[in-house]
């Protein structure tokens, strides 16, 4: 792995042989004490499973399926839902911008921005974010080879930021479906930046549903822990305590009582590349 150039944050170290790294959280801020209590129970269970852990929500949705379904409490409410969180639970942030009208109060307040797929390639939004010296994550667009990716890195590097992670999340598939492909992750990290898999959103089914986007959730465990023995730095998820309840992507994210047993196979897996020198 010392292909990868480890970048720090938050007392965290991603890529480089360090240890696995959990992006974790519900898809968008349901609501304060929600959000909280989430963050202390999926720190906890990172904590005991020996990975570094990073909390994630959105403050709003904007790429909803339908112009009806819930996107979050906007950007004001959401980010001070977020700096509750940090205060309540000590743990770095992330949430996505869609704005550049965005990017600086949602610099304040996280520690990582997060480019979503769909605007993988808007120049100005990327270049705001790097601007802030914050980690900017991008993730690639669902129409994007994974070597496009060097250009949305090299937009972040050219304003003088080195700290970027780039996300696998699929690649459309026909329509309402997406696909993997394992060759993508030493695609991705050959480019020399840490990467990371969004497993559940890769278990998407857009726009599959009635006005909502449908998912396979069945299929995290196995997707996750082929993406870490691919030699991944890193997997993305969102976590609910009862997915069915979930105001956004409620069917392709992880229960929280199956995420100590998925981290704890991930971790083993996880050692056992980076002993292999993948």
């Amino acid at each position: 792995m010392s292909g990868v150039q480890p970048i720090e944050f938050a007392g965290l170290v991603v890529g480089g042989g360090a240890p696995l790294l959990l992006i974790a959280g519900p898809c968008v801020i349901e609501s304060e004490r929600h959000a909280i209590d989430i963050a202390l129970a999926i720190k906890a269970i990172a904590a005991r499973a020996g990975v570094q852990y990073v909390f994630k929500a959105s403050y709003d949705k904007a790429n909803r399926t339908s112009g009806a379904s819930f996107r979050g409490p906007g950007v004001t409410e959401g980010l001070r839902v977020l700096e509750r969180v940090r205060e309540a639970a000590g743990v770095p942030l992330l949430t996505d911008v869609h704005e550049i009208s965005q990017v600086d109060p949602a610099a304040a307040v996280v520690d990582v921005l997060q480019i979503p797929a769909f605007l993988s390639r808007q120049t100005d939004l990327i270049e705001a974010a790097a601007r802030t010296g914050r980690v900017v994550n991008v993730k690639k667009g669902q129409f994007l080879a994974p070597s496009d990716m060097r250009h949305a890195i090299a937009k972040v590097t050219a304003t003088g930021n080195s700290r970027v992670i780039v996300t696998e999340r699929g690649f459309s598939f026909g329509y309402n479906n997406l696909v993997v492909d394992m060759r993508a992750f030493p695609i991705l990290r050959s480019l020399g930046y840490p990467v990371v898999y969004d497993v559940t959103h890769s278990l998407q089914l857009p726009g599959g549903g009635d006005g909502v986007t449908a998912g396979q959730a069945e299929f995290i465990e196995p997707m996750a822990s082929a993406g870490v023995a691919a030699g991944i730095d890193g997997v993305f998820m969102e976590v609910h305590e009862e997915p069915s309840r979930a105001k956004s992507d409620a069917q392709n994210a992880l229960r929280l009582d199956r995420l100590e047993a998925l981290l704890g196979k991930l971790v083993r897996i996880h050692d056992v590349a980076r002993g292999a020198g993948v």
